[in-house]
């Protein structure tokens, strides 16, 4: 596995929920992820319900600047989704900072794998160990929408 990258002064990272700011993290979403464009605020709430939530915050402001989204049983498999870093703070590492963290958490549950799907940002999970799957002929989708 590779090293964890620091996490850029001034921030940092926590899994509290009480700290995610919803509404944020919808307009980021609907707004400016192409994933996630125009997805309904009350379907973004179940999906955080639903899941293991990460929120990188300014230590001064204690705004949210960044968010990651993991859908996990806990003790198989993962899904990290929804990694997103707002506009004013890209380029200072804190997205691989954020991902280096959710993989630190999931370690010790043992997971056999953890997924991702991206369009833009191979080269951000590269750094972290992610590569693209040995055999995709074996895996399967199906929308249900």
């Amino acid at each position: 596995m590779t090293d964890v990258p620091d996490l850029p002064e001034g921030y940092e990272i926590s899994t509290d929920p009480d700290r995610i700011d919803v509404d944020r993290v919808h307009r980021r979403l609907a707004g400016d992820a192409y994933w996630a464009i125009d997805r309904p605020r009350e379907k973004q709430e179940r999906a955080m319900t639903g899941s293991l939530n990460f929120g990188a915050y300014d230590t001064v402001s204690d705004e949210q600047v960044a968010y990651a989204r993991v859908v996990t049983d806990r003790a198989t498999f993962a899904w990290l989704c929804d990694v997103y870093v707002d506009r004013s703070v890209r380029g200072k590492g804190l997205g691989t900072a954020l991902v280096a963290a959710v993989r630190e958490y999931l370690q010790p549950m043992g997971l056999r794998r953890i997924l991702l799907a991206t369009h833009d940002a191979h080269g951000v999970y590269e750094k972290l160990g992610f590569k693209a799957l040995d055999n995709p002929g074996q895996w399967m989708a199906t929308g249900l929408q």
